[in-house]
């Protein structure tokens, strides 16, 4: 399915989502979760995440569909080029260069750290990715579109590139003057490393 087919299918899944009742947790992914939910809890309230996503909101407002592709596009394409401004652009603001300290400070439990706004685009990630806009993905469908206090919980991966079991912790991000949902973040969290921590 092609991605501009996919973001007119999310635009128009949302108008009609609620957020359900949370789902039993599978054992081994609660650590995780708790893990994740600790490390987040300031992000979430983090002047610099909740003014970031606002002016990407603002900024991005009235981007149209294929606007939004064509960035994506970019991107990937920009990941395998030393020229890359979007990607530059995206890893040398004052957000970004938060989330890489934060990951490098979590000691290997934590993978990635991804920040996205009310479209589903990044608005800071610790380093590139392979897409943009994350709209048609679970980490953003199933925390911006379910409301206030969403956690979603992904199944755990293997990543080859780092022979760890991985699992993606991604929440909601509220903005506190309004209650309104503005983004998400998400957390790439190691479970072999997060295990060995813990023993």
């Amino acid at each position: 399915m092609k991605k501009s087919r996919n973001i007119a299918i999310v635009a128009a899944f949302a108008c009609g989502l609620l957020a359900g009742p949370a789902l039993a947790l599978d054992p081994h992914l609660e650590p995780a979760r708790d893990f994740a939910s600790a490390s987040v809890e300031r992000l979430l309230k983090d002047p610099v995440i909740l003014r970031s996503i606002r002016m990407h909101n603002a900024r991005h407002a009235r981007l149209s569909t294929s606007e939004i592709e064509s960035l994506d596009i970019q991107w990937r394409l920009e990941t395998g080029s030393r020229n890359r401004p979007l990607i530059d652009a995206v890893l040398q603001s004052d957000l970004s260069k938060c989330l890489m300290h934060l990951r490098r400070a979590a000691g290997g439990r934590v993978t990635e750290i991804l920040v996205m706004d009310a479209r589903g685009m990044i608005v800071g990630v610790d380093h590139p990715n392979s897409d943009y806009w994350q709209g048609d993905e679970e980490k953003w469908r199933k925390t911006f579109l379910a409301g206030p206090g969403a956690v979603f919980v992904d199944d755990v991966e293997h990543d080859p590139s780092t022979d760890a079991f991985q699992s993606e912790v991604s929440f909601a991000v509220t903005d506190p003057e309004s209650g309104e949902v503005i983004g998400s973040i998400t957390l790439g969290i190691n479970i072999d490393r997060l295990a060995s921590n813990e023993t």
